[in-house]
């Protein structure tokens, strides 16, 4: 049974940083490429970051390129997300996420809060 287990939420204030990380189990991780999403209150879920199995790819959304950094640690099942510069319009609930056996597996999200 695939999990996924994110932490490293907070509040935190524009211009702060936080780091998410997503532990992942029940998959051969490294095989796996794996992302990022976020969802804001009455808004869709949307894409983040993601990153090939290998960690040697990455994929940002234009609305934290240069700011976001995703990376993985496949020794520790582990996908990070380094935020940096965090805008009001950065608070959301983050997930992580990994497509596995043609189905979307999501954590149970973490609440990232910027203040203004």
């Amino acid at each position: 049974q695939v999990q996924l287990l994110e932490s490293g939420g907070g509040l935190v204030q524009a211009g702060g940083s936080l780091r998410l990380s997503c532990v992942a189990s029940g998959l051969a991780f490294s095989y796996y490429a794996m992302g990022w999403f976020r969802q804001a209150p009455g808004k869709e879920r949307e894409f983040v970051a993601a990153t090939s199995s290998s960690g040697g790819s990455t994929y940002s959304a234009n609305s934290v390129k240069g700011r976001f950094t995703i990376s993985r640690d496949n020794a520790k099942n582990t996908v990070y997300l380094q935020m940096n510069s965090l805008k009001p319009e950065d608070t959301a609930v983050y997930y992580c996420n990994v497509f596995f056996w043609g189905k979307d597996y999501w954590g149970q999200g973490t609440q990232v809060t910027v203040s203004s």
